[in-house]
């Protein structure tokens, strides 16, 4: 038998050196949140795990385990057949479940009595998230952010796809939240992970970037929909050299119709979500946008929502917020496609030291 047991620290470390990471837990726990790249094998799936924690409850712990021990036998058995008779001798699976180690431990044993040198992370998942957090907060001010900044439709997004394009290390928190961070950034049908998810997905971005090197980020929020940005990582934006990224209006009307293309094709839906504005621009200020863009004029409505709503929020914003933003270094996008992003690029590359 081939099985041993580390921290959640040296699991943090060694990550990207096991074949493949297992998530023992039930469907529901993996989907809220768990490390990149895990396969999730249940050792009790989410009905068995109710049914089992209420026996616990209802019976006792003797009756509940025997239960368990028979369904996760099953389980086991069947990752086995599907997912592991093709495995050669050196494959060197990681392990966890949530803390203490049951249903991880019962996989990893039978894996390690076929003789797969089997690593189970010490604490679970619990163990690893606190580790992780941790690090995330000891890496976050280590390295030279560049923060894009540009009103709503300057490209911010684009601009960073065409840095990375170019080579230049890029956090896109945007991507990673699944949300195009306003009040119009939910994209329809695509769910944002969950805050612990999110966390997760931030760290495995910095993790493994140069700290000899630039990272460019866009100038966000604290929120970008419905998950928060850690307080270090906020913190080291907003301390941060900023690039002010410029876009003629019509371009950026141009960009966001692009962007939000869905809105364009359903006008009930982009008049909905308009509703979120009604406390900020008023109920008769709403009512003339909707009434605009059933008629088919939603270049003048965005244009308005530009210039009237969006940017001096965002301008008041950045003023606040970011305190090297009066200094920041100003450059203009000729265009929204992909050949002048990737010129700004160059240029903003170019000027690095």
């Amino acid at each position: 038998m081939s099985l041993q047991t580390i921290p959640a620290v040296e699991a943090l470390a060694q990550l990207d050196r096991f074949d493949t990471i297992i998530d023992a837990r039930s469907e529901a726990e993996y989907a809220e949140d768990h490390l990149p790249g895990a396969v999730n094998w249940p050792t009790l799936d989410n009905q068995e795990r109710i049914e089992i924690g209420t026996m616990y409850k209802q019976v006792n712990a003797f009756e509940a385990k025997k239960r368990g021990a028979a369904i996760a036998a099953r389980n086991i058995a069947r990752h086995i057949e599907t997912h592991v008779l093709d495995k050669p001798k050196n494959w060197a699976p990681l392990t966890y479940c949530w803390r203490g180690g049951k249903r991880s431990g019962s996989l990893s044993l039978v894996l390690g009595q076929i003789g797969f040198h089997v690593t189970l992370i010490e604490g679970g998942y619990k163990a690893f998230r606190a580790a992780m957090l941790a690090d995330l907060q000891a890496r976050v001010p280590l390295l030279a952010w560049r923060v894009v900044c540009g009103t709503t439709g300057s490209g911010k997004t684009r601009l960073l796809h065409a840095l990375a394009q170019e080579g230049a290390q890029v956090l896109d928190l945007e991507a990673l939240a699944c949300h195009r961070s306003s009040v119009l950034g939910a994209v329809p049908g695509v769910p944002q992970p969950t805050q612990k998810h999110f966390d997760m997905r931030v760290w495995d971005a910095i993790r493994r970037f140069d700290p000899t090197r630039p990272v460019y980020v866009e100038s966000e929020s604290k929120k970008v929909g419905n998950v928060a940005i850690s307080d270090a990582l906020i913190a080291a934006m907003r301390a941060s050299p900023c690039i002010s990224l410029r876009l003629a209006d019509d371009q950026r009307v141009r960009l966001l119709m692009e962007d939000y293309d869905f809105f364009v094709q359903n006008t009930d839906r982009f008049c909905e979500r308009l509703e979120a504005l009604t406390q900020a621009r008023g109920r008769a200020t709403i009512e003339r946008w909707q009434e605009q863009v059933h008629t088919g004029h939603i270049a003048d409505v965005v244009l308005e929502l530009l210039t009237a709503h969006y940017d001096p929020v965002y301008t008041q914003s950045m003023q606040r917020n970011f305190v090297r933003y009066p200094h920041a270094r100003t450059v203009n996008a000729s265009g929204i496609d992909a050949t002048a992003m990737r010129s700004v690029a160059r240029e903003l590359l170019a000027q690095e030291p």
